[in-house]
């Protein structure tokens, strides 16, 4: 059986990024696989500081986006990685399989953790082993990445071999990266060559997807752009970051490709492309927040949607966690 699973942080500021580069993935890979698990990682969320009622609330907005983007929980697993403790338990499990040189290598963390190293969390340095379980708890043979997580999927790969071999056993599958194509890597509308981030100071750096339309259009006005005329090809792009993410975004909001954009909108001003972009976005985006508005308006329906998930989750992995067990020499009740 092929199964999907995939998560996002609650980190609050959904944006533009999150849906193009994952969110609106993951609606297409329903129809396409047997089995799709979509998470909240509020665990991985507090390898930062989290005021605990923010985080209560992020969580909430990334599943009302989720379901308002047309993920279906009755058809897939839509829950937060919280409420099924075999996440936790099976990461520490896999941190004493993990070599410390895997995870000394992960990118992630020195960008992440800056100069500062001595005093970043734990959690941070672990978060990889935390993401593979999170993977091999399903023993998910699939897992939609964008470029920054391709690492932390092989590493899971790593670790899963690893296990396999310790044991002597063939019990984790090595799962398969899905890499998808325009815009899976959406850019700052301020820097084009920084990914658009939650964290960035500047509000006029991303699409949130709580926008209105009228900021979505000042947004897009004012996103940063060059002098010259858009060029009539691809390689007309080279050197120009803020060029290329401004028409990436448009060819994936209108589901073509950039050389398609370029040949309507070649040699023609910003000014005049960003208008178009503005309207295709709150075109697209409006729906979606309309319906994100009303699920929020009952946190009592969306609590429930991930509670149903967990449950499901919980049982999926429930007997993944018992036959690791068992593999590692724990004691304990038959079937635990």
């Amino acid at each position: 059986m092929r199964r999907i699973f995939s998560g996002v942080q609650p980190t609050g500021n959904l944006h533009l990024g999150n849906y193009l580069g994952a969110i609106r993935n993951w609606v297409r890979l329903q129809s396409e696989f047997e089995d799709c698990l979509f998470c909240v990682v509020d665990l991985h969320a507090i390898t930062v500081w989290q005021d605990p009622g923010q985080l209560t609330a992020n969580t909430r907005e990334v599943a009302a986006a989720m379901i308002a983007a047309g993920i279906e929980p009755e058809r897939n697993i839509v829950f937060n990685q919280s409420q099924v403790p075999a996440h936790a338990e099976l990461a520490w499990i896999l941190a004493c399989v993990a070599r410390m040189g895997w995870l000394n290598r992960m990118t992630q963390f020195k960008e992440k953790a800056g100069k500062d190293k001595e005093n970043a969390a734990v959690g941070l340095f672990a978060y990889p082993v935390l993401m593979a379980a999170d993977i091999l708890a399903y023993q998910a043979t699939h897992v939609p990445v964008g470029e920054d997580q391709k690492q932390h999927l092989e590493l899971a790969r790593d670790i899963a071999q690893k296990f396999n071999n310790d044991f002597g056993v063939a019990f984790f599958p090595a799962p398969e990266p899905l890499i998808f194509g325009a815009a899976t890597r959406v850019m700052s509308l301020r820097d084009g060559t920084k990914k658009m981030s939650k964290s960035e100071a500047s509000d006029y750096s991303r699409i949130n997807m709580t926008d209105d339309a009228d900021a979505i259009a000042q947004k897009i006005r004012k996103a940063r752009t060059d002098s010259d005329p858009l060029p009539t090809g691809t390689a007309g792009l080279e050197g120009r970051p803020e060029a290329a993410n401004l028409i990436g975004i448009y060819a994936a909001l209108a589901d073509t490709t950039p050389e398609d954009v370029l040949a309507r909108f070649g040699e023609k001003q910003f000014s005049d492309f960003k208008q178009h972009l503005a309207e295709l976005a709150v075109a697209k985006l409006g729906p979606i927040q309309d319906e994100m508005r009303r699920l929020l308006a009952d946190p009592g329906h969306v609590d429930r949607v991930l509670a149903r998930g967990a449950e499901r989750a919980r049982a999926l992995a429930a007997p993944v966690l018992s036959e690791v067990r068992r593999i590692v020499g724990f004691l304990g009740p038959k079937g635990s």
